[in-house]
């Protein structure tokens, strides 16, 4: 039986009538300018002083982040506060790795349907730069033991087990982006998925490429206006995603060496999503609650879905998610007017899109017995990715649906797609349509 979970939206209609997100910050080496909940605190705010209602109003607050700071446990509760939502505001933090930030929209969605709720702030966040440095157990243990040590006596003794090697640091953002069950980190399951549907390495540049030319041409057409600037606490603004190369070229890209299967592999640094801090929000709402405070709207969430698959082909959830949405709902990939897919990695994109299309894959993987038409790659990504823009993963979910709509607004378009690939071996979609800016 189907986890109710995955079973697609059903009650009340449920509308996006708002939102913003934060310039993402490329992470350089060191952590970068602003914490998780600073980036999420001035994101919101931005979005909550436009707003006709008071932050009180909203119903609870949802936030996806993957990697909170020490002082940020429960990181929605912690920026609900700070926005100003009060003290009897409910807030709870998401995690489902990659997608996060979509699970707190479906999570929202999904109260409001149900009728539990009228008014939500729901997005996500991630600070990636300040992923923390840990201690070996070996460290810990000793640590343990010097504490515990009585006398001078004793702790010489302790003194002496300890060994410099105790001091070598465990990267969490590494071990985070490994995969415990098939000992597999995501650019190995990138190598996989290149391997598997026979994508050479010229592909994934070009590739690669054409998301910073995209991300270059919306910011020269003014296309990202859900952007919102950032002050650090030094007084200089962030205004623009700065992770976009606009050297990048197929040469230079050509020369950059294989990160995660040397010296044979495919996927580089330039061809996979960056390391990035970020936020982003949308406010949800109900039929009543747009009619009680007059909110423009800017779409409806139609459907969603989750899906589980093997881990070590976890780029490909993308496409076991938005199969059942595009079967429940009769639609093929022509009736989709704009697609997000998150760059993951240029490979797992090329990938979903050959298994989409491939009649073996969908009847012997999702179990359909008609592949889909293809995707027409000038409606997907259309201003640029995670490749690009970068991949803050608690962050990612909400921004690619929030500008999911902003390109169904500016183009017209009726129905929009937005999809993750999911660490673990897991994918999630949402069904957007555009209203037109009615009910």
């Amino acid at each position: 039986m189907d986890n109710p979970n995955s079973i697609g939206l059903t009650g009340r209609p449920v509308f996006v009538v708002d939102g913003a997100r934060s310039p993402f910050l490329k992470a350089r080496g060191r952590p970068g300018p602003l914490h998780a909940a600073d980036l999420a605190t001035q994101t919101g705010r931005h979005l909550l002083l436009r707003q006709p209602f008071a932050p009180e109003q909203f119903d609870e607050v949802i936030s996806g982040c993957v990697m909170p700071g020490p002082d940020e446990a429960n990181i929605a509760r912690v920026v609900a506060l700070r926005l100003g939502c009060g003290e009897r505001m409910p807030a709870y933090t998401v995690q489902r790795n990659c997608a996060s930030g979509l699970q707190a929209l479906d999570s929202a969605a999904r109260h409001i349907a149900a009728g539990r709720a009228n008014l939500v702030l729901a997005g996500g966040v991630e600070a990636m730069s300040h992923a923390p440095l840990l201690f070996t157990e070996a460290m810990v243990n000793w640590l343990a033991d010097w504490s515990a040590s009585k006398g001078l006596a004793d702790r010489l003794r302790t003194l002496a087990r300890f060994r410099p090697a105790f001091l070598a640091p465990v990267i969490a953002l590494l071990r985070g982006l490994t995969d415990p069950v098939v000992g597999m980190n995501m650019g190995q399951t990138a190598e996989q998925l290149a391997y598997r549907f026979g994508i050479d390495r010229a592909a994934m540049d070009r590739f690669a490429l054409r998301s910073h030319q995209r991300l270059a041409a919306a910011q020269e057409a003014g296309y990202l206006g859900e952007i919102v600037p950032l002050f650090d606490y030094q007084g200089q603004v962030y205004e623009r995603d700065d992770g976009l190369r606009h050297d990048s070229s197929l040469a230079s890209l050509a020369r950059l060496k294989p990160v995660f299967d040397r010296p044979f592999g495919q996927v580089t640094a330039g061809n996979s999503a960056q390391i990035t801090d970020g936020a982003a929000w949308l406010i949800l709402a109900s039929e009543e609650a747009v009619a009680r405070y007059g909110l423009p709207v800017l779409g409806r969430i139609v459907d969603s879905h989750w899906a589980g698959l093997d881990p070590a082909q976890m780029g490909l959830g993308p496409v076991h998610a938005m199969a059942p949405i595009m079967a429940r709902q009769g639609l093929d990939s022509p009736d989709i007017a704009a697609w997000e897919i998150n760059e993951a990695f240029a490979a797992q994109v090329l990938a979903c899109l050959q298994a989409w299309q491939d009649p073996d894959y969908t009847r012997n993987e999702l179990g359909l017995d008609k592949a889909f038409s293809a995707i027409d790659e000038a409606r997907l990504n259309i201003d640029g990715d995670g490749v690009s823009i970068g991949h803050p993963v608690g962050a990612s979910g909400a921004r690619i649906v929030l500008h999911l709509l902003r390109v169904l607004e500016r183009q017209g378009g009726r129905h929009g797609m937005a999809s993750l690939c999911i660490g673990g071996g897991q994918g999630g979609a949402l069904l957007m349509e555009h209203l037109g800016g009615a009910v």
